[in-house]
């Protein structure tokens, strides 16, 4: 449950939101691996080592979907510039002390969706989202995948249906759109 103003509205997770990770859970296994190598993947390749963090943002959205439902979220943007600058990678502490500075500044909500904008300087920047990090050999690896678009109508319904057939329940009075 989420607060808008006095209201207080539900708001359902789609089945595409239940793989991301949030950028508190992304801090926590980087805390283990302090002098881990930090890689992002996207489009099937690693960003080059000299990549840079070069924005933080925190937002609060409130919106209307295609179903005429209220829908508020908070959300975490990182922006990372593909650049091969320096021939150092980032650590895992590097990127924390990264986010940890940006707190010093702009309230940051860890536990809010997680969206990162990738772009090498040329391409236009990209949105992705953050699988569950894995590590190996000295290096951290968070494999990002774009970030889709989605009918959250659709997707609870869908949600409401899969929870029917596991439950053996019946669902009445599911909105599409």
């Amino acid at each position: 449950m989420h607060a808008l103003g006095n209201e207080r509205i539900e708001i359902a997770v789609t089945p595409t939101d239940a793989d991301d990770i949030t950028a508190g859970e992304l801090l926590q296994v980087l805390a283990n691996h302090p002098a881990s190598r930090l890689t992002f993947v996207y489009g099937g390749h690693a960003v080059r080592p000299g990549y840079h963090v070069t924005e933080v943002k925190a937002g609060q959205f409130a919106a209307l979907d295609c179903g005429a439902n209220p829908e508020s979220w908070t959300e975490l943007f990182i922006q990372l510039w593909d650049v091969d600058d320096s021939p150092d990678q980032m650590t895992a502490k590097k990127f924390a002390s990264i986010i940890r500075k940006v707190t010093e500044h702009v309230a940051l909500d860890l536990s809010a969706r997680l969206t990162f904008e990738v772009s090498d300087g040329v391409a236009p920047m990209q949105l992705h989202r953050a699988g569950t990090p894995t590590v190996s050999e000295g290096e951290v690896t968070v494999e990002l995948s774009p970030r889709p678009a989605s009918c959250k109508p659709r997707d609870r319904w869908l949600a409401e249906q899969n929870r029917a057939s596991c439950c053996g329940g019946q669902i009445s009075g599911a909105k599409r759109c």
